[in-house]
C-alpha cells in the first residue's frame, strides 16, 4: 500500500536513498555521493512524498513529486527488481499526474525503466541541477 510520508520518517528516506544510490549510481564519486546525501533532505519539504512499506512497516521505496514532475524515486537495494519501483511510478502517473522525469544519463537501468513505461527523451543537459558533470536525460511520458 502506498501512503504519504510524514516528517518523522525523513531519516528512513535518507537510508532508502543511500541504499538505492549505492546500488545504482556507480558513476558518482565518493565526494559527490556525500554532497548529495547532505543535500537530499533539503528537498523533502519541496515535494509530495509517498512510500511503500514492507510487512515490518519499514519504508522500502519512495517517490517525491512536484506538479507534473517525478523528482525522486528510490528503492532499497534489496528490493530493486521486485516491482516496488513500478508500483510507485504507476501511482505517480495515475494518481499524481506525473508526466516528466529527469534521470542521470549514466544510470542506464533507470533510463530503461522509464522508457519501458512510455517515457521518451525530450532533451539533455551536460550537467545536473547542481552544476556537477553528470549528464541528465529529460524524459516525458508519450501522449
Amino acid at each position: 500500500m502506498i501512503q504519504k510520508v510524514n516528517e518523522k520518517e525523513y531519516n528512513d528516506l535518507i537510508s532508502v536513498w543511500e541504499s538505492s544510490v549505492k546500488a545504482t549510481h556507480h558513476f558518482l564519486t565518493l565526494e559527490d555521493f556525500n554532497f548529495y546525501k547532505e543535500l537530499i533532505p533539503t528537498f523533502f519539504k519541496s515535494v509530495s512524498l509517498h512510500c511503500i512499506k514492507n510487512e515490518n512497516h519499514t519504508i522500502i521505496g519512495f517517490i517525491g513529486t512536484h506538479e507534473e514532475s517525478l523528482e525522486m524515486l528510490f528503492v532499497t537495494a534489496d528490493e530493486i527488481g521486485k516491482g516496488i519501483g513500478k508500483k510507485l511510478l504507476l501511482h505517480a502517473i495515475e494518481n499524481l499526474g506525473v508526466t516528466k522525469v529527469d534521470v542521470n544519463k549514466d544510470n542506464t537501468q533507470a533510463a530503461a525503466f522509464y522508457n519501458h513505461f512510455g517515457f521518451e527523451l525530450k532533451s539533455t543537459s551536460d550537467v545536473d541541477g547542481c552544476g556537477k558533470p553528470y549528464p541528465i536525460l529529460h524524459l516525458e511520458l508519450a501522449k
